[in-house]
């Protein structure tokens, strides 16, 4: 087995330390003796934010081994539904370099470790976004040197959502119109539910939505690029500040290039954030469609 896979195997059973740190994609920080950022748990943050948020680590590993090992069989063999996990399957294995041959040499024991440590990363990236915008989301959506009435509370989504008129505004399904009495009343009492297939108006450009060509301005809009600078490049790039001293995402892991389901994990971290009515999308939804 290469020494690289021998020391992947024994970070992941906690045996012993990285030493090959210079492995051109994989970063971190020492204290003596220990590894205090697994690579693994690193690796999981990025899949969870550009690849897929909400995926079953150990189901996609154990389907994935298991495809690997059957007979080739061509793509028609297999349900659209598989060859999607398996192309994420494939995405993972891409983006974490000695983990195919991890996979296929280790035994279960190890492959629950790995599928843990994976989807610990995955969730903790998805956790800390959503903390660290609720505020900063705030903050954008204020007019300069103006306030909300109601206030908006940073921490309290009871009275945000369709509750309040500059977050409805913004979350309000694209082909409904805001203004409408009554199609505001029936969004604040629950009695006009809203799907995850349906698109919110701050996706759009200018939170302007065309029916006649309803792809046009699509995932432009400047609240989700700000909220895309956030989390892949840094904070303070938002108002254009000087670098801070830690790389973004972007360069730790050597991305060049916005990918549809970075978009959409954007767009769904944005919508918890104010909107405490909104129900995460299905798999038939236009936001997964996206990340196809």
């Amino acid at each position: 087995m290469a020494i690289k896979t021998c020391l992947l195997k024994a970070a992941v059973l906690g045996k012993a330390p990285f030493t090959w740190a210079r492995e051109k994609n994989f970063h971190f920080e020492y204290s003596g003796n220990r590894c205090l950022a697994d690579p693994l748990v690193h690796h999981g943050q990025h899949f969870g934010r550009t690849i897929h948020a909400l995926c079953n680590i150990w189901a996609l590993l154990a389907n994935g081994i298991a495809r690997t090992g059957e007979f080739h069989q061509p793509d028609e063999y297999y349900s659209s539904e598989e060859n999607q996990e398996y192309l994420i399957y494939r995405s993972l294995l891409r983006m974490i370099p000695g983990l195919e041959d991890c996979l296929l040499q280790g035994d279960k024991d190890n492959i629950v470790s790995m599928a843990e440590m994976i989807q610990r990363g995955s969730s903790s990236a998805r956790s800390d976004d959503t903390k660290s915008l609720k505020g900063a989301v705030l903050d954008w959506i204020t007019p300069c040197r103006e306030s909300h009435t109601p206030p908006l509370a940073r921490n309290v989504k009871t009275d945000c959502g369709f509750h309040h008129d500059q977050t409805g505004a913004l979350l309000c399904p694209a082909g409904l119109d805001w203004s409408d009495p009554e199609v505001r009343l029936k969004l604040k009492n629950g009695e006009l539910l809203i799907s995850g297939d349906q698109w919110p108006v701050f996706l759009y450009q200018d939170y302007v939505y065309n029916p006649e060509d309803p792809w046009n301005g699509l995932s432009r809009s400047l609240l989700l690029v700000l909220a895309y600078r956030h989390i892949f490049t840094s904070p303070s790039s938002v108002n254009r500040e000087p670098k801070a001293t830690q790389s973004g995402n972007t360069r730790i892991h050597g991305m060049t290039k916005v990918t549809p389901a970075s978009i959409a994990y954007v767009a769904t971290q944005i919508l918890p954030n104010y909107s405490s009515a909104w129900r995460p999308p299905s798999k038939n939804s236009a936001l997964a469609k996206i990340k196809e």
